[in-house]
């Protein structure tokens, strides 16, 4: 289990990264963090992975307060977690085998175990026929998987991926997502998937979490995000997704400005300056989490039902 609890993060530049996140992921769960460049995913993964330390507040994972970790201490804690980065971060002078085992060679792992692992590991990731390649005669796709191989070879609790689709095509965007779903179903593997496109989960995911200049601003299922999202920056993501309903011909909705500095927020919620619901009342002071069932809740002053008729009226102009 995966525990974040009232964790904030500043940084000496000014930037407030995070800001009293809540977060609790169960055993076996697939988790997507959704939002922006500069909402404060990328903190959260540094969290999550021991690089940092919250200034407030706890992170634990699988009863280990990764904040209280002598530093000495790091290394052997990361052998629980695997990161698959957005770059592949291969070694060009090494085979895919080589990559893969490098990752096992480091924590001293014996090599008749090595060879048997990495053997299993290409075949999970269907990579065994190019066990002798190099990174730079693989495609875009095979290197993202080599990536995920090296990540899960030493069979980690934890599978953070950041933005592993990046730079794929759809159908290789659709392959990588669906190899992650088969190893958090086969391998009861906690996954936590970090992305800016909403459009990626919405066939895989089961549950979202929305961020939004530092703060969890909308969290559900993938049912409640995408047929009743209760925050407007929620909702605005949703209209700027293209839908594929027959018959339909739908003009995509832009979300106007750009995400806020982390180190010089507006007042009050950071999606004031590009909310078209604003009011002076939001510049106020960040809106508590508001619960609309077991499994959802969004942070902001209107409810569902007053959003919805001011999109109503909206339409009827």
């Amino acid at each position: 289990m995966i525990q974040i609890k009232n964790v904030s993060k500043s940084y000496k530049n000014g930037v407030h990264a995070l800001k009293n996140i809540n977060l609790t992921i169960d055993d076996g769960e697939f988790v997507y963090i959704i939002g922006p460049t500069g909402s404060g995913k990328s903190t959260l993964i540094k969290l999550l992975d021991g690089e940092e330390i919250p200034d407030e507040g706890k992170v634990i994972v699988n009863d280990v307060d990764v904040g209280a970790l002598k530093h000495s201490k790091v290394p052997y804690y990361r052998r629980n977690i695997g990161v698959v980065f957005q770059n592949f971060r291969l070694l060009p002078s090494l085979t895919i085998f080589e990559n893969i085992a490098f990752a096992l060679e480091v924590i001293g792992m014996e090599k008749q175990e090595i060879r048997k692992r990495v053997r299993e590991v290409l075949d999970l990731v269907s990579l065994s026929d190019k066990a002798q390649a190099f990174p730079s005669q693989l495609s875009g796709g095979q290197q993202q998987r080599v990536a995920i191989g090296r990540a899960i070879a030493n069979h980690p609790k934890v599978l953070i991926a950041d933005e592993p689709t990046t730079a794929l095509d759809v159908t290789i965007q659709a392959q990588i997502l669906q190899l992650l779903k088969q190893l958090n179903e086969n391998e009861q593997m906690n996954i936590i998937l970090i992305t800016h496109d909403l459009g990626v989960v919405a066939s895989l995911a089961k549950r979202i979490e929305v961020m939004y200049g530092g703060l969890i601003m909308e969290e559900g299922t993938t049912e409640e995000i995408f047929e009743h999202p209760t925050h407007p920056y929620t909702r605005a993501l949703l209209h700027a997704i293209p839908k594929c309903e027959s018959g339909c011909r739908e003009r995509l909705e832009p979300i106007p400005g750009m995400a806020p500095s982390l180190a010089n927020p507006p007042a009050g919620c950071p999606f004031v300056t590009r909310c078209r619901f604003a009011c002076e009342e939001c510049k106020k002071g960040i809106p508590s989490m508001r619960a609309y069932s077991d499994t959802q809740s969004s942070r902001c002053i209107f409810t569902k039902e007053e959003l919805d008729e001011k999109e109503k009226k909206e339409e009827e102009k």
